[in-house]
């Protein structure tokens, strides 16, 4: 009973560390061939947005909107992959759910 208590110990620090070095660690989503780009974090926190001169238009705002609305969501994809990557096998061991709010496994 001890040994799993001490198992079940490690894995907890095991996902604790692993949900900091998402925290740190930053993905980037882009859209309209690289002219919007997203940074996230690994737990999805918006760090950065850059938009080239060119995809600015003042005639044509909803374009850019939609371009900025695609980079955010493929960086949030990209940091979905990530938590899985990461998180997943640990959460699995764990018994199933990771109980990480706004992660799907």
């Amino acid at each position: 009973m001890q040994q799993l208590l001490q198992q079940a110990q490690k894995m907890q620090q095991d996902l604790a560390a692993a949900q900091e070095e998402l925290a740190r660690t930053e993905v980037e989503g882009q859209a309209g061939g690289g002219l919007v780009k997203a940074t996230v974090t690994g737990s999805g926190e918006l760090r950065a947005l850059v938009i080239d001169p060119k995809a600015v238009d003042p005639q044509d705002t909803e374009t850019l909107a939609d371009l900025v609305v695609a980079a955010v969501q493929a960086a949030g994809e990209n940091a979905q992959a990530l938590q899985q990557q990461k998180l997943g096998p640990l959460a699995q061991g764990l018994g199933g759910g990771s109980g990480i709010p706004g992660l799907p496994f």
